[in-house]
């Protein structure tokens, strides 16, 4: 493999250049390793209140209970992995300073495992684990944890301030309004119902009750236990299995005075679309997603990793996407963003047997469905956030869990995971079970 250039005149030595690449080495694309998920597990979703069962839990305990999840459950030892990867979205606080390297060092992983801590806000979790599988891929470590954590009983959303939402020099040329804005806009633009919303809603709390009363979390859920080993929670808090028609009828519109009153969202909203004439509010308290505590991790690595520690892959990681997109309805993400894993992947729609779109607004999987056609049947079939809760920086990671435990119950072969994103973005996730 090695290089050498000799002269052609005088005396000089020959010139010994590189060790690198064997003259025989193959041209073109350079070949990629298959990236294979071993373990995806969660912590139960607590109310993101003072009164939640998991309010006096840190987020660094919650992520240090959940690697050590991980790490017993599979018998890693040393320095099992390439790195820790871990999302989280208000990072201040408790929840700053790289909470991946601290949740390392409080857990029984070994020291000599780095951490890094990400935000991609709603999809932080999920590109926790697209950024680790795109580094096994490119051969940057066998095996790594992805996952992410959000306390949002101790760390309120959004207290980490953020120039998006307040500096006068990107809103203004942003036409800046909130996410449940956003989420009406949206309802507006494609023709959604108030009724539309919330039988999609009352749909996600019937199936998480389903998914619930046939243990189809037992595989996944760890329970959060106390430094005495009694268990805090071990079921997910916030579901309101009793909602209806009726009762989510009586509630108003949680953004109409954001969009009408003072400071008049409504219209600034309008100096872009101008071809609406009024925006509908639509969403409330329960048609949105809940505000609640929660981790997740995924262990993934390659072939060699699996053969090293004795693990079954369960399902392949065939592709990853993102994509940037209009920051003032915001979270139309998942729609584009499919559109491209599809076409990166040479796939069509008809081709994937299960989706798991966030709920993080009714309008959001609405919209997901109108746009290709897919049947609810085949979305969020274990219901979602608006029913179980939507921990920021770990939903994308439990989404993905949730999506592999239900190909393997139902002996489905592949799943589509996605997620709308703060700021106008989207992300995606291709797997295939194994």
């Amino acid at each position: 493999g090695w290089i050498i250039f000799l002269p052609v005149t005088g005396g000089r030595p020959p010139m010994i250049l590189c060790p690198a690449t064997p003259l025989s080495a193959p041209k073109g694309e350079p070949v990629m390793t298959d990236v294979y998920i071993y373990d995806a597990l969660r912590t139960p979703r607590g109310k993101g209140r003072k009164d939640g069962s998991l309010h006096e839990v840190t987020a660094l305990r919650l992520s240090s209970l959940t690697l050590n999840a991980i790490q017993s459950r599979n018998n890693l030892s040393g320095h099992a992995v390439e790195d820790v990867i871990w999302g989280n979205v208000t990072q201040v606080g408790e929840q700053g300073a790289c909470l991946a390297r601290s949740a390392v060092l409080a857990s029984d992983l070994d020291e000599s495992i780095p951490g890094l801590s990400i935000n991609r806000f709603c999809a932080s979790g999920l590109e926790a684990v697209n950024l680790a599988a795109n580094q096994v891929r490119g051969g940057a470590g066998e095996g790594y944890i992805a996952g992410g954590v959000e306390s949002m009983s101790r760390v309120p959303m959004a207290s980490d301030g953020g120039a998006i939402a307040v500096d006068p020099s990107i809103t203004f040329d942003q036409y800046f309004v909130p996410q449940g804005i956003g989420a009406d806009i949206i309802a507006t633009e494609y023709g959604f119902s108030r009724d539309q919303g919330d039988a999609l809603a009352v749909e996600s709390q019937k199936r998480a009750k389903t998914a619930w009363d046939q243990n189809r979390f037992s595989k996944s859920i760890i329970p959060v236990e106390d430094i005495n080993g009694i268990t805090i929670l071990a079921h997910d808090e916030f579901m309101r299995p009793g909602t209806d028609m009726q009762s989510l009828g009586a509630l108003k519109p949680s953004f109409k005075d954001q969009g009408e009153v003072m400071p008049g969202f409504d219209k600034i909203a309008m100096m872009k679309y101008p071809h609406l004439e009024k925006i509908h509010h639509i969403h409330h308290a329960g048609n949105s997603s809940g505000i609640v505590d929660g981790a997740a991790a995924l262990l993934i690595g390659n072939k060699e990793f699996g053969e090293k520690y004795g693990l079954k892959p369960r399902a392949k990681i065939r592709s990853t996407a993102k994509i940037g997109t209009d920051p003032t309805i915001m979270l139309t993400g998942p729609v584009p963003v499919t559109e491209k894993i599809l076409r990166e992947s040479g796939m069509v729609i008809g081709d994937i047997d299960l989706f798991e779109v966030n709920e993080a607004f009714a309008s959001v999987v609405l919209r997901f469905e109108q746009a290709f056609g897919v049947d609810h049947d085949k979305v969020n079939v274990n219901g979602g956030s608006i029913a179980m809760g939507h921990p920021l920086g770990a939903t994308g990671a439990m989404i993905l869990g949730t999506l592999l435990d239900e190909l393997e119950r139902g002996d489905k072969e592949t799943g589509l995971a996605t997620l709308c994103i703060g700021s106008g973005m989207g992300a995606a996730t291709i797997i295939e079970r194994v």
